[in-house]
C-alpha cells in the first residue's frame, strides 16, 4: 500500500481529554476506504492505539509522522469500510 494522502487533520490539543477519543473515532469512521486522517496532539496517543486495536481490528495504519516532546502527528489510514456490525461492506474487495 501505497503513503496515503491526508484528507482530514484532527488537533486535539485543545480539547478536553474526555471528549478526544468520541471524536477521533467518529471521524475515523467517517472516512472511506484508503483515505488517512492526520491526528495532532500534545502527548503520545498509545492508548487511542490500543483502543483501535480493539474496537477496529486490521481495518487501520498507524503512522507516527512526529513523536514529540511537544507535538505528536499521526497518520490513521482507514483501510475498508465496516458497518455497524463490525462487517466489511464488501464495496472495497476486503482491503
Amino acid at each position: 500500500m501505497s503513503v496515503q494522502e491526508i484528507s482530514t487533520s484532527l488537533d486535539v490539543r485543545g480539547m478536553a481529554p474526555r471528549d478526544r477519543h468520541p471524536l477521533i473515532l467518529k471521524t475515523f469512521r467517517s472516512l472511506g476506504a484508503r483515505e488517512a486522517m492526520e491526528l495532532v496532539n500534545d502527548h503520545d496517543p498509545r492508548p487511542l492505539y490500543y483502543q483501535f486495536q480493539v474496537e477496529q481490528p486490521g481495518a487501520f495504519i498507524w503512522d507516527y509522522l512526529e513523536s514529540g516532546p511537544d507535538v505528536w502527528r499521526v497518520r490513521i489510514t482507514r483501510l475498508a469500510t465496516f458497518h455497524g456490525n463490525g462487517q466489511c461492506c464488501g464495496s472495497c474487495g476486503g482491503h
